[in-house]
């Protein structure tokens, strides 16, 4: 073999990601690279990879699961997640990947949230370290026929001869279950295949143009999220392209170690939401920024939530002076319901926001080009989310489905074989989303010569006197505002005497309340002309949001209604 290989170059002869775990077994070479909280380093090769997995794997069956069944996986640290997680795929018991819980402040929250995830999937046995048995086990009282196993004990144990040969495994048939973070509703379990993986992780090595001996990839991204799982372990695994793993908990606490990490580790490939590029800036000084190599860096994806102009552009300028290229930060889009990725920007070309008119855009669904000559603020600007993965298509269609025409907005829909085999248990909610004409993504967005340009969620916008309005727009405007907390906005309307209202709620960051609910509103009209009807300012951590971070605009809007939201909240009408 040639010491750069464009990969995958086995992607045909496995049909089944138990085959790829196989195939890993006789490649010593590289691997991965997990980073303790301590600092230490540890590495694992493919083949050791392989090897406990497949251990791990009898271990499942020997204590009673079998093919088809579900367990859930409430592992925090990085290294036990991907053995246990992998270890189930190897025997074809259903992993269900679930989030820890952040705080002990909002842990009453956190156990119905977990509970309600853990009935839906139908969970037999949930998996957890030691050092949250104690927290967690409440959660067995709460979900009936549900056994706990500290994961530490369980795998310790040696394999006893004659455990149960593993079922055979077929590319249909269900790999894991990625529960959908519950950003715009309550979350479903999605029934990601070994096909829809495959096919999935074989389109991301191609769009990101990943070479064997050339690339490496570093990640701080949660494994129960599809970013982290599906980007930065199945994809690498299949390509067997090397990875180091940063603690979430780390890059949470010190932002500055992600890229300290990539400079460190000759990173080629990295990825963040939109928030985690925002924070790397603002905790990355100047002097520290001269500290780090960057030169390495083919890609900085962004993808997850929606992608702010300024946040992308402040980065690439950031880091520039660490050697980050033009061209580096590739905006992309995709979703769990479509395994993972759906579209990418195209590599090493810098950043071309779409500047449309906002007039025809807000009043009939249409992104005509600006000219320069336009009045300033009669102007709209969209990022490009790209063209759509190998393999795949993408359609804008109206409300009955009938295909558009580029440059008319309608909702996104997603043809292909990384498209997942629905929901779990929920056959309304798959009938919905799970057509026979693709995936009907929810988002909002355009086409434009081939390239997408995701403007909201469908049910999330807001519909004001017969015009539309995205709700990141203005909730990005408030933002602007200094006294707000950046990314704990939300933005959504409230039945009025006449037409529908905006109400925004947020988190106060600093300064006076009323002063600041002032200069929000003021700000709202000044740069979008639209009222704003009532603010409710909350303190720091009060804003409903996903595991994930991002803010739940319907959970907020629901808790507004009901009245919920107003302890020790500022009302400015």
């Amino acid at each position: 073999m040639s010491s750069r290989e464009v990969l995958p170059p086995e992607g045909a002869t496995v049909s089944t990601f138990t085959e790829v775990l196989a195939e890993n077994l006789g490649h010593s070479d590289s691997g991965c690279t997990f980073i303790q909280d301590d600092g230490r380093e540890h590495f694992v090769s493919w083949s050791e990879l392989s090897r406990e997995a497949m251990r791990r794997g009898r271990r499942l069956l020997q204590s009673g699961l079998r093919k088809g069944e579900r367990v859930a996986l409430i592992v925090p640290e990085e290294q036990e997640f991907v053995l246990t997680f992998l270890g189930a795929v190897s025997v074809g018991v259903i992993a269900v990947p679930m989030y820890p819980p952040m705080s002990f402040g909002k842990f009453e929250a956190y156990r119905e949230d977990a509970a309600s995830i853990l009935r839906a999937a139908g969970a037999r046995a949930l998996l957890m370290p030691r050092s949250l048995a104690d927290l967690l086990g409440p959660l067995l009282q709460a979900v009936d026929g549900l056994q706990a196993v500290v994961s530490e004990e369980f795998f310790a144990e040696p394999l006893p001869g004659g455990a149960p040969r593993p079922e055979a495994i077929l590319p249909e048939d269900v790999m894991f279950l990625q529960f959908t973070s519950g950003s715009t509703a309550t979350p479903k379990g999605v029934r990601v295949t070994h096909a829809s993986a495959l096919a999935n992780c074989a389109a991301i090595v191609s769009a990101l143009r990943l070479e064997r001996g050339r690339d490496r990839g570093v990640s701080w991204l949660p494994m129960y999220h599809d970013m982290g799982l599906v980007g930065f372990v199945l994809a690498p695994l299949m390509a067997r392209c090397p990875v180091s793993f940063l603690p979430t908990l780390r890059f949470a606490l010190s932002p500055g170690l992600w890229l300290e990490t990539v400079s460190r580790h000759r990173a080629t490939v990295t990825f963040a939401p939109n928030f985690g590029l925002a924070m790397a800036v603002k905790h990355t000084s100047a002097e520290e920024v001269k500290r780090l190599d960057l030169s390495c860096l083919r890609v900085v994806g962004c993808g997850a939530e929606p992608n702010h102009p300024e946040t992308l552009r402040s980065f690439a300028a950031h880091f520039a002076a660490a050697g980050l290229r033009p061209g580096t930060v590739v905006p992309c889009y995709g979703m769990a319901e479509a395994t993972l990725a759906i579209s990418f920007g195209e590599i090493g070309v810098p950043l071309a926001l779409d500047v449309i008119q906002k007039e025809p855009y807000h009043a009939s669904g249409l992104a005509r080009p600006a000219s320069e000559a336009e009045v300033p603020g009669s102007q709209v600007a969209f990022v490009p989310c790209g063209r759509p993965v190998a393999g795949h298509r993408i359609l804008i269609v109206d409300d009955e489905g009938n295909p558009l025409p580029e440059r008319h907005i309608g909702e996104v829909v997603f043809q292909g074989p990384s498209v997942a085999a629905g929901y779990h248990g929920e056959a309304e909610a798959t009938r919905r989303s799970f057509t026979a004409h693709g995936l009907r993504t929810g988002d909002c967005g355009y086409l434009a010569e081939g390239i997408l340009y995701v403007t909201s969620r469908k049910k999330d916008l807001l519909i004001i006197n017969g015009r539309n309005h995205d709700p990141q727009t203005v909730e990005w405007a408030a933002a602007e505002v200094p006294g707000l907390r950046k990314g704990s906005v939300v933005a959504f309307t409230r039945p009025g005497r006449a037409t529908e209202e905006v109400v925004i709620v947020a988190e106060l960051r600093a300064g006076d309340a009323a002063t600041v609910a002032r200069q929000v509103r003021g700000h709202i009209q000044t740069k979008l002309s639209l009222p704003v009807a009532e603010i409710l300012l909350l303190a720091a951590g009060e804003l409903p949001k996903t595991s994930s971070g991002k803010v739940k605009r319907s959970r907020t809007r629901q808790q507004y209604l009901e009245g919920v939201l107003h302890g020790g909240a500022l009302r400015a009408r």
